[in-house]
């Protein structure tokens, strides 16, 4: 039952995911979308400047402000949960290795506010600035 309902669970096109897209796409930032070439296939991923963006969900990824823990099979999800945390360090150091800079926004984080880290973070590795309204 758990597995079944598991599979269910979009790993793509997320509502925080969708809103961080829109926002980066209004300000006229374009990127590549669910990357496989790359390590744990990015979110959103810059190619020119090497930048992967992951928008982690809060319980899935063990937010530090909303995490949880579920009380039932509670030993299974601490592990299933702590793997989860293991393999989002194991693919950042794989990106870093490939030359990739990394950054992970939390889905209760604003869009509008997570848009101006990738832009403030694009444009320092980029060199060129970044218009917070669209045609600037």
């Amino acid at each position: 039952m758990v597995s079944a309902q598991m599979k269910r669970m979009p790993r793509e096109r997320t509502g925080p995911e969708m809103r961080l897209r829109r926002e980066l796409h209004r300000r006229g930032m374009r990127f590549r979308v669910n990357f496989r070439e790359l390590p744990g296939r990015p979110d959103i991923a810059f190619t020119r400047v090497r930048l992967a963006v992951f928008v982690d969900g809060c319980f899935w990824h063990m937010c530090p402000i909303h995490s949880t823990m579920p009380k039932n099979n509670a030993e299974w999800w601490r592990q299933k949960l702590m793997r989860n945390v293991e393999r989002d360090r194991e693919k950042d150091v794989q990106l870093s290795l490939q030359g990739w800079h990394v950054l992970h926004i939390w889905e209760h984080e604003d869009a509008s506010e997570a848009a101006d880290a990738v832009a403030t973070l694009w444009s320092s590795l980029s060199n060129r600035p970044v218009s917070t309204r669209p045609g600037q």
